[in-house]
């Protein structure tokens, strides 16, 4: 008995998370409530403070959840990586697919809400974070060995690179030609540094030096 009225719980708890993700994505964080979730969920309103507390947790989890969730799907992708080239490639991709799915504009709008919410600001953190995990450690195995590896930070470049994409994201829905040249531009550097790998050894260590000679002066 008790095992069923646990897989109750979570089915409702569910229902709801999934509730306020249709609710967030059509109409935006604003429009986000108890009665406008429950509606969605097909349930109580009242269940949404039984589960969460909050309309503010419920939020919270569900955009810590769904980015998990996503990113899970392309971990195996970034593991694949082998080149800078390769992961803007990648990041491109996310980003086609993401944005029709409505989850990288999930993370925008819990960001917008986080601006007034100490507990939003946390979760769109957390959730930025997964994808940040994923671009830093494929950023560490690309560069390694590079002239760049020196210089270059990784968790910089992730965090650089994460928020980018997530910035293009609210970029899209005012200027989609910029947004693209954005991405574009980003590509550009990526054959850079690949060109950079691709030198010889004597040409390798003249770029070496040159790099420790800007990072000091």
């Amino acid at each position: 008995m008790g095992t069923g009225r646990n897989s109750s719980s979570q089915d409702t708890k569910q229902r709801l998370v999934d509730g306020v993700l249709e609710v967030v994505r059509q109409q935006g964080i604003t429009a986000v409530s108890a009665r406008s979730v429950a509606t969605a969920a097909g349930a109580n309103q009242a269940l949404v403070f039984y589960h969460f507390g909050s309309v503010e947790e419920l939020v919270a989890q569900a955009c810590i959840l769904a980015t998990e969730a996503r990113v899970a799907l392309y971990r195996d992708r970034f593991a694949a990586v082998a080149t800078v080239g390769d992961l803007l490639a990648l990041g491109r991709e996310i980003r086609t697919a993401e944005r029709a799915e409505g989850n990288l504009a999930l993370l925008a709008q819990t960001l917008a809400g986080a601006q007034g919410s100490a507990r939003l600001a946390e979760a769109t953190r957390e959730g930025l974070d997964k994808w940040i995990t994923e671009v830093r450690t494929a950023l560490e195995r690309v560069l390694e060995g590079s002239p760049l590896a020196e210089l270059a930070d990784p968790d910089g470049l992730a965090h650089a690179v994460s928020t980018g994409f997530l910035g293009l994201t609210l970029f899209d829905t005012v200027d989609p030609e910029g947004a693209e040249q954005a991405v574009a531009a980003l590509e550009q550097l990526a054959v850079l540094v690949d060109v950079l790998d691709g030198l010889g050894p004597v040409a390798t260590r003249a770029v070496r030096a040159k790099l420790r000679k800007s990072r000091l002066s």
